[in-house]
């Protein structure tokens, strides 16, 4: 991946977090500035494109069969779960991110799904060239 795009994928992540920071889904992410709250948002981006990168398709490969019997519906309970580990790592490196449950992170792996989802309808393909 090219650094412009790698870059651009962070920072819609970071804007999906900051959306579902917004909303009363239970999501929370603190700072004592604008500035160290954006910090905090883009770090935690990278830590989501991480976990998603190298555990969630080790989850895909050994729940297979989980995938095939539910249609596909298991996914919202593992893109929950892998929420909830960004959200304990986050915290554990000592950022000011936080999930306060399941509920929260289903809630949240959707919001985060979807508002990437239009974000990068919107950016032109010569900027993310996913």
């Amino acid at each position: 991946m090219r650094p412009i795009p790698f870059v651009v994928h962070v920072i819609v992540v970071a804007v999906a977090l900051w959306v579902c920071t917004l909303l009363p889904i239970g999501v929370h992410a603190g700072g004592s500035s604008t500035g160290a709250r954006i910090g905090t948002l883009l770090v935690v981006a990278l830590i989501f494109g991480l976990v998603n990168a190298v555990i969630k398709p080790i989850v895909k490969t050994v729940g297979c069969a989980f995938y095939v019997i539910t249609l596909g519906l298991i996914a919202l309970v593992v893109n929950a779960l892998l929420f909830l580990l960004v959200g304990w790592i986050a915290d554990k490196v000592g950022l000011t991110f936080s999930i306060d449950g399941f509920w929260s992170a289903f809630w949240g792996a959707i919001v985060v799904a979807v508002v990437s989802w239009l974000l990068h309808v919107i950016i032109p393909d010569s900027i993310d060239e996913r």
